[in-house]
């Protein structure tokens, strides 16, 4: 009874669901539906964002409550705690990989079709809030943007909208991710642009700003209309200054490279420990370590920044065993500069040991550090700079840097303070960071990872539109196979037969690829019939310019038909076992297809 019921009630689900997908094709058109999806999608974003923003401060007024004013030895466990709730929840519960999600978002907009799985509407919020509040030193905001993006994604798939329409929806939900817990509306359009790299024309930039200024009209509604870090300690902006901005520009470009050179390299070395309850142990217990002798390194940091700017330094020394407060310069210098450099270790530990968080954050708190440290030497060298003008100028440097994204830097600082008056700073600053990083580093912390698989899809479009082209759409298959020890008589049979003029030679128990034989190789005997018996396909084959493994990315292939000359190259597995031929003209033929598709406006 209870299985007729439910059969029942998903035949009636779906006949309405399938009606209701008619009247839309008949009645709405696609601009009109799309701009009703990024609107939807836009509070939904930005409910996501204020659940868990509200579910970390849950959780850290609970580990805060148990402290007191002294040196806190909860610091030496609680990370570790929290590591492991989220490490156990991602395991055996969620069962899939849901770190580093911004680099997700890339790779599902590269080479899964901008198809992301439905629990990452979901599973980040939590295992993100329990790494955060437990004090993991890293932030929510990519498991939030990854959170967006699978919103949109979803949705997309579930009303049956193409991929070029999927793509856009993963912006969307991006976009109003990054407003909604920023409440940063431009800021979200900037960072879709530049982080996600999505090609878009004029027209597609509409649901964007529709998604993020309903994701920040969220954010506004709940949480009141205060800017995060809004201040008026801003002095303004003097032309005599520039000189001082173009050196923090410098100073948090090479910040940058060591954010996104140390990071890499500390991932891949950590990731070589191969069991996950030791890596656990090892980055938990390092994690307690690291934030026991430097409280600052606690969560998101966003505190610290707050106790920075207004020049409350005790805060930061204390509760910290080996360093207390010393009114003295190079004290500051030392412990602030020491918290600077070691934050990069915290984040990689924390996400590295299962636990689920962002760089967002941490570079946001490695920028003002850098900044503050600039100017306080800077004013100890007898240059008059302000403390919070470029404790801000740096924040918006470093993530510049670290994400390739100076837009993104400008306009999330301005809206993060409330600070607009600050944009000749920050654009100095931003642009000078960008171009010093540049210079050694052309992937930003996030594309660095597919740009090395060579999967990642740029602004480039012509390179672009190779990624998007998979092998299964350009690979033949219709050729006919040939074996070794066949006669020329043999051979000539199936040309007969055959409307193409290559064969490729493979063993007959394995497949394996062994040659080729083309039609030019045997056009001067094929009409001698007394040669038919005498020769064998072993000796008119011959080996093919190179061999296309089969996921090899398309943008390879290309250089591969350059390097050789040659417009016909066969595709094979790891094995060598011959699967098929691609042709230079069936690329270009996809090539079209593919670019005026991802086109049309």
């Amino acid at each position: 009874m209870f299985h007729y019921r439910f059969d029942k009630l998903y035949h009636t689900y779906n006949s309405y669901y399938m009606r209701f997908l008619s009247w839309r094709q008949r009645h709405v058109s696609e601009n009109t539906f799309i701009i009703i999806l990024s609107l939807i999608i836009g509070v939904l974003a930005g409910i996501a964002a204020f659940f868990m923003k509200s579910f970390i401060h849950l959780v850290q007024d609970f580990v805060v409550g148990l402290t007191d004013n002294s040196v806190n030895f909860w610091y030496l466990g609680m990370p570790m705690l929290g590591i492991f709730l989220a490490a156990i929840f991602v395991k055996y519960i969620v069962k899939d990989d849901i770190s580093h999600g911004i680099t997700k978002i890339l790779y599902a907009i590269s080479q899964h079709k901008a198809i992301i799985k439905l629990h990452n509407t979901w599973s980040s919020i939590v295992a993100s809030s329990l790494t955060i509040g437990f004090g993991g030193s890293v932030g929510p905001e990519a498991p939030m943007v990854l959170t967006g993006a699978a919103i949109g994604s979803n949705l997309g798939r579930y009303l049956k909208l193409d991929q070029k329409t999927l793509m856009l929806l993963v912006g969307c939900g991006a976009s109003g991710a990054i407003a909604g817990i920023f409440k940063a509306p431009i800021a979200g359009v900037m960072f879709t642009l530049e982080v996600l790299m999505l090609d878009l024309t004029m027209a597609s930039i509409s649901p964007l700003i529709i998604s993020a200024v309903a994701g920040a009209a969220v954010a506004y509604s709940l949480t009141g209309d205060l800017a995060i870090f809004y201040t008026q300690d801003f002095e303004p902006f003097e032309l005599s200054r520039i000189p001082s901005h173009i050196i923090l520009g410098i100073v948090c470009g090479l910040m940058s490279l060591y954010f996104v050179r140390t990071t890499h390299w500390f991932e891949t070395v950590y990731k070589k420990i191969n069991n996950f309850w030791i890596r656990l142990l090892i980055g938990g217990v390092s994690l307690g370590v690291l934030i026991f002798f430097f409280p600052p390194l606690y969560g998101e940091g966003y505190d610290s920044i707050t106790s920075l700017l207004k020049g409350d330094f005790e805060s930061l020394f204390s509760q910290s065993l080996l360093f207390d407060y010393r009114d003295t310069p190079w004290a500051i210098i030392s412990f602030i500069g020491l918290i600077a450099l070691i934050k990069i270790f915290a984040s990689v530990l924390t996400n590295g040991s299962g636990g689920t968080g962002g760089l967002f954050a941490p570079s946001l708190f490695v920028g003002s550090l850098t900044g503050f440290l600039v100017a306080f030497v800077l004013r100890l060298l007898g240059v008059e700079v302000p403390l919070t003008n470029f404790a801000f100028a740096g924040m918006a440097g470093i993530m510049s840097g670290v994400m390739h994204a100076p837009l993104t830097g400008i306009f999330l600082i301005a809206e993060l303070t409330g600070g607009y008056s600050l944009f000749m700073t920050l654009m100095i600053v931003s642009v000078i960071s960008y171009i010093t990083i540049i210079i050694f580093e052309p992937h930003s912390i996030y594309a660095m990872r597919l740009a090395k698989k060579g999967e990642l899809l740029t602004h480039n479009k012509d390179r672009g539109v190779l990624i998007i082209m998979k092998m299964e759409d350009v690979i033949e298959t219709d050729l006919e196979t040939i074996f070794p020890d066949m006669t020329l008589g043999d051979l000539i049979n199936i040309i007969s037969k055959s409307t193409r003029n290559i064969y490729p030679v493979v063993e007959r128990n394995s497949g394996k690829l062994l040659g080729i034989v083309t039609l030019d190789e045997v056009r001067n005997i094929m009409f001698r019939s007394e040669l038919y018996g005498r020769f064998k396909v072993r000796k008119l084959m011959v080996s093919p310019p190179a061999k296309i493994l089969y996921h090899t990315p398309m943008d390879k292939v290309m250089d591969l038909f350059e390097s050789t000359g040659a417009w016909n190259l066969p595709v094979v597995d790891k094995g060598g076992v011959y699967k098929g031929f691609v042709s230079k003209s069936k690329i270009f033929s996809s090539y079209r297809e593919v670019l005026v598709h991802y086109s049309h406006d």
